[in-house]
Order: structure tokens, then C-alpha cells, then sequence
């Protein structure tokens, strides 16, 4: 039986489950797992820095132990466990889990290795000098609302008065019940900048948003893969950021070790954990996942990270690091979900509304801190103005109070006399003998004035919002100016997303490649042209043992493609190569792209525009030909594509680009040339996975040397002259280049010519007409004869070439000359040619490219 004080009420189960576990779900969103829009800050959060506020822990203070700290949250604000509470206050303190580090920790606060604090007992704590200014500035002022604590025995804020938006600043995490919040830290510099210009435009869109706030901003640094996801994550709330730490490709010299190619980490994503990183990589080594790695160790100390992955001989580091950004957490996302409590409920917000909410809450503050200031004004003003009234009737005061029976009595006789209030004739009654001096007359009717000034500007700030708006843009460029620090993450732009071209010149340059593998970009400008028959400058500083092998002249925006001896294409923008002097070496290739050890670079080949109407014509050592659409290679991955399959022994030496109605102009070792159509009877496409046809049929010991192509409409307006003409008209110019090496043109040839270089140092313009065009496959005509048969002087290159252009030769030893087209004789396609350099013994011309008129108005110069 039940007694009379005991009441059974039927309740449905279903019901009552549902409310109680709503309220459970609220109470966790509201009051543990969401920070508040306002000011970024969980209720734990928000307890520790007030705490550590009351206990006047300023930046400028000593420091107190951590459990003088955590002892006060517990028992004020915080009735839950120290470790959570501790917890809390070490994460404010690293400053690898937040962009502006909150409580200024001294002692073992944990490491990027995941290493444990130290006990509360041994570490200590202050507030930073930005959380003082930026977050507990004007608490007192009456600016935000004050509740009563689980016991009612103290007040705490239910929120800071924040002068920044420090939930973008420092981010947050939290899992709730059904939801929750993961929002990444970002630059203090670019949030006040987004603020102000919020402030200056309202109806700024979020994209717009995005040229001040350019993303988040990683306390640890690193990378961000693209921009796609940072928009969605600012435009809808949700998005997943790719993060890549950042690695170099180094050689590491050891002590009685030959020097070895290196992976050097210095930077990892968010919330990665070194040592669990490092683990993982020996792990998969371990398991033969990933190839190449010789040992890994971890070289940070104080001064950074350094994790040195040490590679195999015949590794490619390319490729390795591009296995250990898809196997480990070297590259990983950071799902943003930005999720935070607006008027006390869970909101997704945009990159604007959060700046919105926080814009609201300041002006709000603005406004309850200059009606607090101004009813404190007021009411001193009040008191000065009694003090005034007793001043002017002095004499009669003191003697009404001298002859009152009491206080309460003087009292009541100054208020009914004077018409004071209670206030000013109490402050009469405290007043000291020495404020009636003079001097201190004078100072109490200046600070009244002073105030009456006070108390009009404080009113005019109530009544206009632009002087609101006005003081916080200052409030918030001081803060910048004292605080902010430059930003920490790159944001680099992934694959198929548009880069940041318009902010890199389109300028001529100049790329070079060594024999060994060493390549570098130069303005075209850096090599003025010169005379005929003068030496030429160093274009690059190489080895004893290593040549010049490839060089080309393009645009910085123009993508090049590198086509290797085994058919396989690579990719890269030209402002992408690391820029060189004219005498530096250059940086390995392999650096750059995934080329194993055994493969070598080609064929180099600028494209600015992947058209439809366009091939890439490709001529293998071995003589076969083949034309693929270069919309094939419009989207190279990062690993390379192949671009023409090969017998057994051949490789790809030569890759041209050509229309359908151009010709093919071929040229081998001993002289020969082929000049045939590109129509599709002749040369029909292939897709990139094939071998090609035979192009040219050459005798024994002949090899191939070059190709070029002759464009349809400069073919189909060249002159008709007949080959017997053109020899007859060159027999004088002949006998007069070999006594004397003056420039001299051929009547009736006006371009293009086919430029032909010795290996020995000799060259000559053809006309195009003396090539007569003939079906594929064929022997081919003379296309020079050699100066000095004793050297065995062979054919270095055979180029089309056009009145207004350049040419720039490279030798094996590395020097480079420019000098026009022009500065060459033109002659038949039996003469010897003209020197065109004069070359050291052992050194030979090993290519010609050409330079295109408009890359420079370069004088002549010796």
C-alpha cells in the first residue's frame, strides 16, 4: 500500500521516453557538446578563462599552478571531473591544436606525438595577452548576461564579449546526441578583413567572402588540395578539405654513407599524430606496400619537424611520396561541419553567417557597454553637479550642517533647501575639507564638463549605428595590428580546378634539359642575339660528364609535355619549373615528375590550347611514325599516360604538334631527308596505346635526327620555282661563303627554309621548295653535303624556320647562342652551309629551338 504522501501517476511509456531523452539531448547540445556563435566558446571553455579572469591570471601576471585553476572551475562553475576540465584547459594551451593558442601554458602540455601532459600539479598557466583583450575585455561593463551557477552561490557569464570571431579563429569539435560540430581554425589577419568588409558591405555573398577569407589556416601548417571544398564548406556548412603535409625531395649526405635520395616532412595535416604516422609508414614497408624506403627516422627538435624518410638507390621519390600521400595519413581530409548554437539552437551556418551572428552580437555589446558607461557618467555627473551647488552656497551649507542635531537631520535640511536628491546630499555630507580649496573647485567643474562631453558622444553612439559599426572596425584593426600572424597553410590548387594564372606573367622563356636529368626555366631575354659565327654564352653550368639534350622556347602558361624514351607523357605548367640563372644547373627532373631512374626525357613539347583540330606526330628511334588527337592529352594524370607503345629495343625520341594538312619533314645522321604529307592517307590517327608505321627507310649505320613540320598554308604558297632554278641561283653565293662567311639571300626565297645544323658547327637555309614531297617509307633526297668529311661532321637538327624568328643552338658543354634566321645564308640542298659557331675541340651542337618573333626585341651585340 501506498502512504498518503505517495501519488502513482500513469504515465505512457512512449511518451515519457521520448521527453526525458529530448531534454537528455538537449541538455548535452546546449550545454557540453556546441560552442556558442557568439563567441566560439563551450560552457567549459568559457568557465576556465573566466575563472582564470577572477583569479587575475592576466598575460602580464606569474604564473599559477594548473590545479589552483581547475580546483576553482570545479568548485564555482563546473560540477563535473577534473580530468575533463584539465583536459579542456591543456588543449587552449598547444599550439598545434589551436591557430591562437588561448591560456599560456609553462611546463609538459602534451606533443604532436600524442604524448600526455604532465599532471595539473606540476604545470602552470596564465591567459594570453589575446584573450584578455579579445575575449574578457569590457566583462564588467555590463555587456553580456550574468546567471546564477548549479549552486546559486556564485554568477557566471553566459558568454564572453568577444571582439573577434573566435570560432573561425580557433575552430571547434564536439560530438553531441544525433549531431555533430567540426569547424576548422582559420587566420585572425583574414577574419578581421572579412569582418570589415561585411561591416562596409552588407549584402557581400559568401564567394565574395572568400577573397578575404581564403580558407582555413592549420596551427600545424601544411597544405590545402584545392578550393572546390573549402566553397561548398563556406556556402552550405559542409565540406571535405584535403590536407597534405608538406615533403621535400632532398640528397642526404652521411658520414662513410654515399649520398642517398631523401623524403623530408616538415609540416603534417591537422590533428595528425607523428609518431602514429611514422609507425604506420614503417608498417607498411614492413608489409611490401610501399617499395623504396631505406629507413625513416624523426629528426625534429625545438627549432621544427623534420621526418627523414631515407630512400632505396633505384627508388623514384616521386613516386614514393605520391604512395605515402594515398597509404598514411600524410594526406587526409577535414570533414568541416559547421554546426554551432544561434539564440540557443544547433544551425548549419555559412562562412557570411557566422560573421552575421558574431557582427550582431558585437554591435549588441557596443551597445550595452556605452549605456553602461553612459548611466555611470550620468550618474557621477550627478554628484559633480551636487558638489557644484554646495560650492556656490558654501558658507550657507556648512553652517546649516554645523547647527543640524544629526546627519539624517543635515540631510533632510539640504535636500528641502537645495532641491538635491538623496545621492548628491549624502555626497555633500562625505565631502572632504580639502575639495573646498580652490584648485579643487576648478578640477570638479572641469571633469564636469568633461563628462557633459562624455555624455553627448555616448548618446550619439546609442542613436547612430554607423558610429557603432565605426568603433568596431577600429576595436578590430587594433587587434590585427597586434595580433595577427601571417598565414601558416598554402592552399594549392588540384587537379582540372582553375589556378591562379592571372597573377603569373605570360612571359617568353626559355626551358632547358640536361642529359642527366637537370632542367630549369630562363627568360628568353637572357640570351641577346648575336652574330653569326661568334661563340655563344654558358646557358648552363654542367658537369664534366653530363650535355645539354633538350631545349625549347614557350610561354609561363602553357602546359608542357614531357614524352619519355618508353612512351609514356608527363605534365607540368611551365611557371611550374623552378626558374634558373643563366650559369645555375637547374633542379632534377625527377624532383618534379614520377620518372623512374631508368627512364629519360625525350621530347619536350609546349601546348597552350588542347584543340580538336590538332595532332601530336610521334617518330620513334627505330622509325615509326604515328599521329594521335592532342585532346588526348589534355588530362595527364600525376603518374604519366602512355602515349605510344614500342617493339622490343625502340624508343620515342621525337613528338611534334601538326595539323591534318601539313607536311612531315624527316632528317637522318648522314644527310638524308623525307618530306611527306600529313593527310590521312599518309598517316591515319591512332589512338595512344599504339605503335605507328615505318616512316623513312634508312641505309646501314644511318640514323634518324630530327622532324619538323611544315604548316599547310605556308606549303601551298610557296614559290613553284624548280629545283635546277634554285641550284643555278646558289652557285654564286656558294663560291663566295666558302672564301667569305657574309650573310647573303638567294633572289626569290622569302621563307620558310628548312634550317639545317652540323654537329660540327655549320648551317644553312634551304628553301622548303628543294624538299619535294614524296609517299612514306621512302629513302629520301640529299638534304646537305659536309664541310670536312675528316671529322665526320654528321646533321645535329633539321628545323622549319621563318624570316622573323630566332634560333637559339645549345652545344654538349653548355653554351648557347641566339642569332637570327636571317644571319644564316640560305643555299641548295648540296651545298656545305656557313659556320654558324665557333665550337671547342670535342664540343658539337646538339640542338637548335627556335624563338618566335615576338619573344623579345633583343639588339645585336657581340
Amino acid at each position: 500500500m501506498t502512504t498518503s504522501q505517495e501519488r502513482i501517476i500513469p504515465t505512457d511509456l512512449r511518451q515519457e521516453m521520448s521527453q526525458s531523452y529530448l531534454e537528455y539531448a538537449m541538455s548535452v547540445i546546449v550545454g557540453r557538446a556546441l560552442p556558442d556563435a557568439r563567441d566560439g566558446l563551450k560552457p567549459v571553455h568559457r568557465r576556465i578563462l573566466y575563472a582564470m579572469h577572477e583569479l587575475g591570471l592576466l598575460h602580464d601576471r606569474p604564473f599559477r599552478k594548473c590545479a589552483r585553476v581547475v580546483g576553482e572551475v570545479l568548485g564555482k562553475y563546473h560540477p563535473h571531473g577534473d580530468t575533463a576540465v584539465y583536459d579542456a584547459l591543456v588543449r587552449m594551451a598547444q599550439d598545434f591544436s589551436m591557430r591562437s593558442p588561448l591560456i599560456n601554458g609553462h611546463g609538459n602540455f602534451g606533443s604532436i606525438d600524442n604524448d600526455p601532459p604532465a599532471a595539473m600539479r606540476y604545470t602552470e598557466c596564465r591567459l594570453q595577452a589575446l584573450t584578455s583583450h579579445s575575449l574578457l575585455q569590457d566583462i564588467e561593463a555590463e555587456t553580456v548576461d550574468f546567471i546564477d551557477n548549479f549552486d546559486g552561490s556564485q554568477q557566471e557569464p553566459t558568454v564572453l564579449p568577444s571582439r573577434i570571431p573566435q570560432l573561425l579563429l580557433n575552430g571547434s569539435s564536439g560530438i553531441a546526441v544525433g549531431m555533430a560540430t567540426n569547424i576548422p581554425p582559420h587566420n585572425l589577419g583574414e577574419l578581421i578583413d572579412g569582418l570589415v568588409a561585411l561591416i562596409h558591405n552588407p549584402e557581400i555573398t559568401d564567394t565574395q567572402l572568400m577573397q578575404y577569407v581564403h580558407g582555413p589556416d592549420f596551427p600545424t601548417g601544411a597544405q590545402i588540395l584545392g578550393t572546390s571544398a573549402i566553397k561548398e564548406a563556406y556556402t552550405s556548412g559542409r565540406g571535405s578539405i584535403t590536407m597534405r603535409g608538406v615533403a621535400t625531395i632532398e640528397t642526404v649526405e652521411q658520414r662513410n654513407r654515399p649520398a642517398r635520395e631523401a623524403i623530408i616532412v616538415t609540416e603534417l595535416p591537422y590533428q595528425t599524430n607523428k609518431a602514429a604516422l611514422i609507425e604506420k609508414i614503417a608498417e607498411l614497408v614492413n608489409d611490401k606496400k610501399i617499395d623504396g624506403i631505406a629507413d625513416i627516422r624523426d629528426e625534429s627538435d625545438r627549432d621544427g619537424m623534420r621526418i627523414v624518410i631515407e630512400l632505396k638507390r633505384d627508388a623514384y621519390p616521386r613516386v614514393v611520396l605520391n604512395n605515402l600521400y594515398k597509404q598514411t595519413p600524410l594526406q587526409s581530409n577535414f570533414g568541416a561541419n559547421m554546426l554551432a548554437l544561434v539564440n540557443g539552437e544547433p544551425q548549419i551556418l555559412t562562412l557570411k553567417n557566422f560573421l552575421s551572428v558574431f557582427l550582431d552580437f558585437r554591435i549588441e555589446t557596443i551597445n550595452r557597454r556605452t549605456r553602461y558607461q553612459l548611466r555611470k557618467a550620468e550618474e557621477r555627473d550627478h554628484l559633480l553637479q551636487g558638489l557644484l551647488i554646495a560650492l556656490s552656497h558654501l558658507d550657507a551649507i556648512i553652517n546649516l550642517i554645523r547647527s543640524a542635531p544629526d546627519a539624517p537631520s543635515a540631510k533632510g535640511e539640504l535636500i528641502s533647501n537645495y532641491g538635491l536628491s538623496e545621492v548628491q546630499a549624502d555626497a555633500i555630507l562625505q565631502m572632504q575639507l580639502r575639495r573646498l580649496t580652490a584648485l579643487e573647485a576648478d578640477k570638479i567643474r572641469l571633469e564636469h564638463e568633461e563628462l557633459q562631453v562624455q555624455i553627448a558622444d555616448l548618446r550619439d553612439i546609442l542613436d547612430r549605428r554607423e558610429r557603432v559599426l565605426e568603433i568596431i572596425e577600429t576595436e578590430v584593426t587594433q587587434i590585427k595590428t597586434q595580433f595577427a600572424t601571417p598565414r601558416r597553410t598554402a592552399i594549392t590548387h588540384a587537379e582540372g580546378e582553375i589556378d591562379d594564372i592571372d597573377l603569373i606573367a605570360n612571359e617568353k622563356v626559355l626551358i632547358l634539359v640536361t642529359q642527366q636529368g637537370y632542367i630549369k626555366r630562363m627568360p628568353v631575354n637572357t640570351f641577346e642575339a648575336q652574330n653569326r659565327a661568334t661563340r655563344g654564352k654558358a646557358g648552363a653550368k654542367v658537369k664534366d660528364d653530363d650535355t645539354i639534350e633538350h631545349f625549347l622556347t614557350c610561354c609561363d602558361h602553357d602546359s608542357v609535355l614531357f614524352f619519355s624514351d618508353r612512351g609514356v607523357v608527363y605534365s607540368l605548367k611551365a611557371y611550374q619549373i623552378p626558374e634558373g640563372s643563366r650559369t645555375s644547373r637547374g633542379t632534377p627532373i625527377v624532383q618534379m615528375l614520377p620518372i623512374p631512374k631508368e627512364e629519360k626525357i625525350t621530347s619536350i613539347v609546349p601546348v597552350d590550347e588542347f584543340s580538336s583540330e590538332e595532332y601530336l606526330v610521334m617518330l620513334t628511334k627505330g622509325g615509326n611514325i604515328k599521329k594521335t588527337a592532342l585532346e588526348a592529352f589534355s588530362n595527364i594524370r600525376a603518374n604519366g599516360l602512355i602515349a605510344i607503345s614500342l617493339e622490343e629495343g625502340d624508343h620515342l625520341r621525337w613528338v611534334r604538334r601538326a595539323k591534318v594538312e601539313d607536311s612531315i619533314i624527316i632528317g637522318s645522321r648522314h644527310g638524308m631527308a623525307i618530306h611527306f604529307r600529313c593527310t590521312h592517307d599518309q598517316l591515319r590517327p591512332l589512338g595512344r596505346a599504339t605503335r605507328g608505321v615505318k616512316s623513312m627507310k634508312l641505309k646501314p649505320g644511318d640514323e634518324l635526327v630530327g622532324m619538323d613540320i611544315l604548316p599547310a598554308a605556308i606549303l601551298d604558297t610557296l614559290n613553284t620555282e624548280t629545283e635546277a632554278e634554285l641550284e643555278e641561283e646558289t652557285i654564286e653565293i656558294e663560291e663566295t661563303a666558302e672564301n667569305s662567311e657574309e650573310t647573303t639571300e638567294t633572289p626569290n626565297s622569302t621563307g620558310p627554309w628548312v634550317l639545317i645544323i652540323t654537329m660540327g658547327g655549320y648551317g644553312k637555309r634551304v628553301p622548303v621548295g628543294q624538299f619535294r614531297l614524296q609517299n612514306r617509307a621512302g629513302q629520301g633526297i640529299t638534304a646537305t653535303k659536309f664541310k670536312n668529311r675528316k671529322t665526320k661532321d654528321q646533321l645535329a637538327t633539321l628545323r622549319i624556320v621563318n624570316p622573323d624568328e630566332e634560333i637559339m643552338m645549345a652545344t654538349n658543354r653548355g653554351i648557347i647562342i641566339r642569332q637570327s634566321v636571317n644571319a644564316i645564308s640560305v643555299q641548295s640542298r648540296t651545298a656545305t652551309g656557313v659556320r654558324v659557331q665557333k665550337l671547342d675541340e670535342d664540343d658539337a651542337i646538339t640542338g637548335v629551338a627556335v624563338v618566335p618573333p615576338d619573344a623579345g626585341d633583343a639588339e645585336d651585340s657581340e
